[in-house]
């Protein structure tokens, strides 16, 4: 007799010994599958049933919407009703921010409100990148046109703009993407006379994407004295280096000739820091200012967009001022947003001081611990300097003579070991009895801060092993 006949024969006789137990359980597990296909397939049908009624509303108002025609006979575009988007149709549209962000995050951007002056390439870009976040509210200020030449930089400009407010172009353009999105267009020019209009309203941010120095003066000024957040951006003509792009406070810039400008007027004003800027480290020593022909230098204020503007511009390489408004947009964000552990860092690209900081603490090492053999080189010592400590002394905040030294005198120099101070309170800190309490000795703010910070980086570290 074969397995399967035994095994047939067995299983006849089970089922007619238990016919009624095995009818029931069968039945019963039929049931069950019955329900939870019903269930999925009921769900699966009302997605369907949602798509399809939104595809049929659009289509109907896109055969109901007249067809008007531009002077060179192309479509012109009518824009989606709002009251076509449902609550469930925003969320999927934004849901790949919602899961970066998390509902409390995403939350916190939707219901936010920002004011972009200037909006050509980079307050285009900026605005855009909001508006696609979901952002709740938009003031675009501007006085400006669109012109053949802002083609190569502008976020949504199109030839069919040339010559239209660029704030007017943009809102025509921001209510097919995202037409839940409030977007206020203010032809304007901020002055001293109307900023209390163009300002008002509360707004989280205040991103200055304007040429004009004088008025980018004005406008920070005035933000800093009614505590509005800021982030100006600075030269982003002449720049082709997308590594160079940085965010940082206004007293932690360098290389960049209007950031160095900005700095000095600040300065007479009584800001020295405060507000926070876009720039590049990039020396633009490649290119200068576009000529004016010669025939219009002694006019050259009738060929200037309004009196005291410059009448030349540095040449632009359209890719950068798109990467300046992206980076000030994602900036934003995260900070609407709370995002967790964010913390730009202002890099300085200072291997010179890294090497010297490298060098004095392998010496610190070899008097103060007799320890010959170290695994950080310059790199390590750059990350751990301007990452991890973002280059300050964890008791005294920044100074000129900071070092590298242990926390716990008993261990070796590591990511998890590794602190930044002054000279002095390296050596006061060196000095200490190998049982003394760090946490009473200096506090628990410093200690907490300290301990924080090493579970951060090996959380990181964690992390990445895991990943690679």
């Amino acid at each position: 007799m074969s397995t399967i006949t035994l095994f047939a024969e067995t299983t006849q006789r089970f089922l007619e010994r238990n016919s009624n137990a095995v009818k029931l359980s069968l039945t019963a597990v039929a049931a069950s599958a019955l329900t939870a296909v019903s269930i999925i397939s009921y769900q699966t049908n009302q997605r369907r049933l949602r798509a399809r009624s939104l595809k049929d509303e659009l289509k109907e108002a896109e055969l109901h919407r007249p067809i008007d025609l531009t002077p060179v006979g192309t479509t012109i575009s009518h824009h989606i009703p709002p009251n076509l988007f449902t609550e469930q149709s925003i969320e999927a549209q934004l849901s790949k921010m919602t899961e970066f962000l998390g509902k409390t995050g995403a939350r916190k951007v939707r219901e936010s409100f920002v004011i972009v002056v200037g909006a050509g390439g980079v307050g285009s870009w900026a605005a855009l990148m909001l508006l696609r976040s979901g952002i709740k509210r938009i003031r675009i200020i501007d006085f400006d046109q669109v012109t053949l030449s802002s083609l190569n930089r502008h976020a949504v400009a199109t030839l069919e703009d040339v010559g239209t407010p660029k704030v007017r172009c943009i809102k025509k353009h921001f209510n097919e993407i995202a037409p839940f999105v409030q977007v206020e267009d203010c032809i304007d020019l901020l002055n001293e006379d109307n900023v209390d209009d163009l300002l008002g309203g509360n707004p989280d941010f205040v991103i200055d994407a304007i040429d004009n120095i004088n008025t980018k003066i004005d406008l920070m000024k005035y933000c800093y004295e009614k505590k509005l957040n800021v982030i100006s951006s600075m030269g982003a003509g002449a720049k082709a280096d997308p590594s160079r792009i940085q965010i940082a406070d206004i007293s932690e810039t360098f290389e960049d000739p209007l950031a160095r400008t900005v700095r000095k007027k600040l300065k007479k004003l009584g800001i020295l820091s405060g507000i926070q800027v876009a720039y590049s480290t990039e020396k633009p020593s490649h290119v200068k200012l576009l000529p004016l022909e010669e025939e219009k230098v002694e006019d050259r204020e009738e060929f200037a967009a309004l009196p005291d503007f410059r009448a030349r511009i540095l040449p632009v390489l359209g890719t950068i001022p798109s990467m300046f408004g992206m980076a000030i947009a994602a900036n934003i964000i995260l900070c609407i947003a709370k995002y967790s552990d964010f913390d730009p860092l202002a890099i300085k690209l200072r291997e010179g001081l890294y090497g010297r900081v490298h060098k004095e603490m392998m010496t610190r090492e070899q008097k103060r611990f007799k320890e010959m053999v170290c695994t950080l080189d310059v790199r390590d010592v750059g990350y751990i300097f301007e990452e991890m400590w973002h280059g300050k002394s964890i008791l005294s905040g920044p100074s000129d003579k900071l070092c590298l030294t242990r926390w716990d005198k008993t261990k070796r120099l590591g990511y998890l070991n590794t602190v930044c101070m002054t000279r002095i309170e390296a050596n006061t800190h060196d000095s200490l009895p190998e049982n003394t309490d760090l946490e009473k000795y200096y506090g628990k703010e410093v200690y907490n801060r300290v301990i924080d910070r090493f579970n951060q980086q090996e959380i990181q570290h964690k992390t990445w092993e895991q990943v690679l």
